[in-house]
């Protein structure tokens, strides 16, 4: 394998914002009440309106949830078809003046994001067959071919809507690069076989938890951006804690901090700012 490319192809979706806010209380309860429904009338429809971007009102592309612990009380997530559109949702929401209430704690910034190790080994081992050169003309049209191909094949899960499941789970992670742990000096079929088994864990969960995993090397601190989606919160530990025994968790995986929310449907809000959770309707 050596003489091929040392990057697996990828394919790229929807970009992801994750934010994370503290919301100010005590200046809230402060506020006179004819303030504070004058304020909400402004930033619910808003909060409607990027619900979706337009393209299919059907598909739920933002969401709010309420965070559990002390690294915020509000979490939103964005899935936009452009870094341009999540910046205007992000101005959008700043011009309110519920805002004004907001303390940004921490944000997200990623892709959806598909690995081909397996349809990368195949393809690169075609074309040196057929004696194409790398990235010469004909060998990138090749690629370009197998990757439009792909792209058609994943095209639901690289467009994902907000699944309607009551919890998220969200964490930033790295793959190492130490002395005696480099994921990236590894051979390609080796990462292969290992993201293989990795991913045949998650599989197992399918019909409990949605995962989506975004790319955000250059984009953001950390190499990849985790989601999963799940009606039943313990369903998070229990993958998560499974993979810590897989070879790729266990020898080549940092995380960053998790972050738990209650998804909150956003006409519900004023009932979220008096103290009390609000079910997610699945009808």
């Amino acid at each position: 394998m050596a003489e091929f490319p040392s990057v697996p192809l990828t394919i790229e979706g929807f970009f992801v914002l994750h934010q994370v806010f503290a919301f100010d209380w005590r200046a809230w309860r402060s506020t006179p009440l004819a303030e504070r429904t004058r304020i909400l009338s402004e930033a619910i429809p808003l909060l409607e309106e990027i619900e979706n971007d337009g393209s299919n009102p059907a598909a739920i592309r933002s969401a709010v949830y309420s965070v559990l612990g002390h690294k915020g009380d509000l979490m939103m997530i964005h899935f936009r078809d452009s870094v341009q559109s999540l910046n205007e949702i992000e101005l959008k929401l700043a011009q309110t003046e519920f805002y004004d209430f907001l303390q940004a704690k921490f944000s997200y910034l990623s892709v959806v994001e598909l690995g081909l190790y397996e349809s990368s080994i195949k393809s690169y081992t075609a074309l040196a067959e057929q004696g194409l050169e790398q990235h010469t003309p004909a060998w990138n049209e090749a690629i370009g071919q197998v990757l439009k191909r792909q792209r058609e094949a994943m095209s639901q899960r690289l467009y994902p809507s907000v699944p309607p499941a009551k919890y998220l789970c969200f964490y930033p992670m790295d793959r190492k690069r130490e002395e005696k742990a480099n994921w990236y000096v590894l051979p390609m079929a080796e990462r292969q076989r290992l993201m293989h088994d990795h991913g045949m864990i998650g599989r197992r969960y399918g019909d409990r938890v949605r995962q989506v995993i975004s790319g955000s090397i250059g984009l953001d601190d950390w190499e990849w951006g985790v989601d999963l989606f799940a009606d039943d919160p313990l369903v998070f530990k229990q993958l998560i804690y499974e993979m810590r025994f897989d070879e790729v968790s266990a020898l080549y995986a940092s995380f960053g901090s998790f972050y738990v929310g209650v998804r909150q449907p956003v006409e519900a809000l004023e009932t979220w700012l008096d103290g009390n959770l609000t079910e997610m309707s699945t009808a």
